[in-house]
């Protein structure tokens, strides 16, 4: 998409390298931060990434509205990708983060919120690196390679960890 959300300068951002976190209503813990920092350097390293990736954690009204606005659906979604240069190799892009559906999915699932969030943000940056997910077998791949990569930085899966129930409900 062309258009980037346009936002006053956040109050509290922490940055790891590439990826930089702007949490602007404090909604995560300093520990939670500090952890999503480590995780995204590792991230980076993984991947060889070159540029910026500007993560902005919002609640679930703020990205209702960013949802309305850039993709004409009512109510709030997990994560929206913003890749502002998508022909460069290097990285531009800012992600916007639904922390509180970000809450409920990990309850749902069994684990920490922070685990939810950096996938949220890997999920993002993979759409920027080719992958896609509008059709389920290019679902399929891409949810493969978050968790790959995720296993691969010592995380451990997210989105479909071993002997967990999927995101659509089977075993």
């Amino acid at each position: 998409m062309d258009e980037s959300p346009s936002e006053e300068p956040p109050q509290r951002t922490s940055a790891s390298g590439v990826i930089q976190w702007i949490d602007p209503d404090a909604m995560l813990a300093e520990a939670v931060r500090v952890w999503l920092d480590d995780a995204s350097r590792k991230v980076e390293t993984h991947l060889g990434l070159v540029g910026e990736v500007r993560v902005r954690l919002l609640g679930d009204e703020e990205m209702a509205r960013a949802h309305e606005r850039y993709k004409g659906r009512s109510g709030p979604t997990d994560v929206l990708t913003f890749d502002l240069e998508p022909d460069s190799d290097v990285l531009d892009v800012d992600v916007l983060v639904c922390v509180d559906e970000a809450s409920r999915r990990a309850a749902q699932f069994g684990h920490d919120v922070a685990r939810e969030i950096l996938l949220y943000m890997v999920h993002g940056v993979l759409h920027c690196l080719g992958y896609d997910d509008h059709d389920p077998e290019q679902a399929e791949r891409m949810h493969r390679e978050e968790d790959r990569l995720l296993e691969a930085i010592g995380v451990g899966a997210v989105f479909a960890p071993a002997g967990a129930v999927d995101r659509e409900g089977a075993r």
